[in-house]
């Protein structure tokens, strides 16, 4: 600061103001002390700033509690990217929050709440009887959920997709095509996103007077080797299905793995249908046909409220839905 204000011929003070926009300093100043900055390569730090008056203007994010898993997946990551973005426009700091299980991630958030050098938390899923929600809404803490609320519902600000409809339009997609037999791989079914893909699932074959049958629908908590004894039964029985819809990407790569072993050709013997449309989606062979839900816009727009929220603290709880699209490739094929 004390080199650009030389340059530019005026004090620290202003400098900093100019960096703030602050309406005191004039235009030709500011543009001066802005030329000043350019020739220097100076660039405010923010968070040093923020520090320094002792105002807060960080946003946790919260990932599922993993030891892996989490951290594998593209839906994070392109949601995080949204986040960041969108933070780093308004200069908000984000910080992660994350851990082995629920106890450790509730450890985090609240020693990041009572040290008061955080002003939300956006939760990047919604899951059944959650502790680590139940504390922020029993605290009074301001946070989002990516994802459809399972309590507290008229008092939570959340980002979603209608994962419903999409699980609907995924089966009618693949009836379309023919397809009769139709099963449904998911993840555990306390994830709210997976059920209600499940349930959007199970509505289309009623709506076309199909028997929702137990055996086609499988799930599974992780995706791991020893996960799959179930679905390789079905894959290997008389009945086994025509298609599958499969509530994620990196599920789809092990639905792939288990064909290949089985001498099950995609999608001359089985067609796949999947969610996210991650790069897994892309790099496979054949090409997953799969419903982009739009990951990086979830975090943009949860960021979004989030700081509307902070900045605006009587605002009333929102909800925003973020459209899906289906992708077509390769993965799919009419009967």
């Amino acid at each position: 600061i004390k080199d650009v204000a030389a340059l530019a011929g005026g004090s620290p003070s202003t400098v900093s103001r100019t960096c703030k926009n602050n309406p005191s300093i004039s235009e030709e100043t500011k543009e001066r002390v802005r030329r000043a900055m350019a020739e220097l390569g100076y660039e405010p730090n923010f968070q040093a700033s923020n520090l320094a008056a002792q105002i807060s203007r960080s946003i946790g994010i919260i990932l599922p509690p993993s030891p892996k898993e989490t951290y594998e997946n593209s839906f994070y990551l392109e949601t995080i990217r949204g986040i960041s973005h969108y933070c780093n426009a308004h200069q908000y700091i984000s910080t992660i929050v994350t851990g082995q299980n629920e106890e450790e991630i509730l450890n985090a958030v609240r020693s990041m709440s009572r040290s008061g050098k955080v002003d939300g938390f956006i939760v990047l899923y919604s899951r059944v009887n959650d502790p680590v929600v139940d504390f922020l809404f029993s605290e009074g803490l301001l946070y989002i959920l990516i994802g459809k609320p399972a309590q507290y519902t008229n008092h939570t600000i959340y980002i979603d997709n209608d994962n419903l409809l999409a699980g609907q339009e995924a089966t009618e997609y693949l009836y379309a095509l023919g397809h009769r037999k139709i099963a449904y791989l998911g993840v555990d079914n306390s994830l709210v996103f997976s059920a209600d893909r499940k349930t959007g699932y199970m509505t289309a074959l009623i709506s076309h007077g199909l028997t929702v049958q137990p055996e086609y629908c499988i799930e599974v908590p992780a995706a791991s080797q020893n996960e799959f004894q179930e679905l390789r039964k079905l894959l290997l029985s008389e009945e086994r299905p025509t298609a599958v819809l499969v509530s994620d990407d990196i599920l789809a790569l092990s639905l792939e793995r288990i064909c290949i072993e089985a001498d099950i050709s995609i999608p001359e013997d089985l067609s796949i249908l999947s969610f996210n449309n991650s790069l897994f989606a892309r790099l496979t062979s054949p090409q997953l046909t799969s419903i982009d839900i739009n990951s990086g816009q979830l975090g943009m727009e949860a960021a979004t409220q989030m700081i509307s929220h902070i900045e605006n603290p009587s605002l009333p709880a929102t909800k925003i839905i973020v459209p899906h699209q289906l992708i077509e490739r390769d993965s799919c094929r009419r009967i």
